[in-house]
């Protein structure tokens, strides 16, 4: 009877590290990234046309249209040049930030 709680014990002791581990990976990897997923596809959601976007393979254009059904969007990238991308390909939204006239005659 006694030798049975030992090994219960034991068990336990040397499962808990594994446990541990696991706890931290949770935290420290999976649950950022679900965030991460969770607010791009949020962003995907709220796209208009007239946003400035940058896709995957590193275009930045203007959204000229969105087309849902088809889950395609048309991005402006110059005069009279339309391109059609996945609406997915999409990688990041550009917010415009107002620059100092100070600041741009520094560069």
């Amino acid at each position: 009877m006694n030798n049975i709680f030992l090994a219960q014990e034991n068990l336990l002791g040397s499962l808990l590290p594994f446990i541990l581990m696991i706890v931290i990976i949770w935290f420290l990897i999976i649950r950022p990234q679900k965030k991460r997923q969770k607010e791009h596809k949020n962003m995907l959601e709220n796209l208009k046309t007239g946003d400035k976007v940058i896709t995957n393979g590193g275009m930045q254009g203007i959204i000229s249209k969105i087309n849902v059904e088809k889950n395609l969007v048309s991005i402006k990238v110059a005069d009279n040049i339309k391109i059609d991308f996945l609406i997915s390909s999409i990688a990041t939204k550009i917010l415009d930030k107002k620059v100092d006239d100070k600041e741009e005659k520094k560069f």
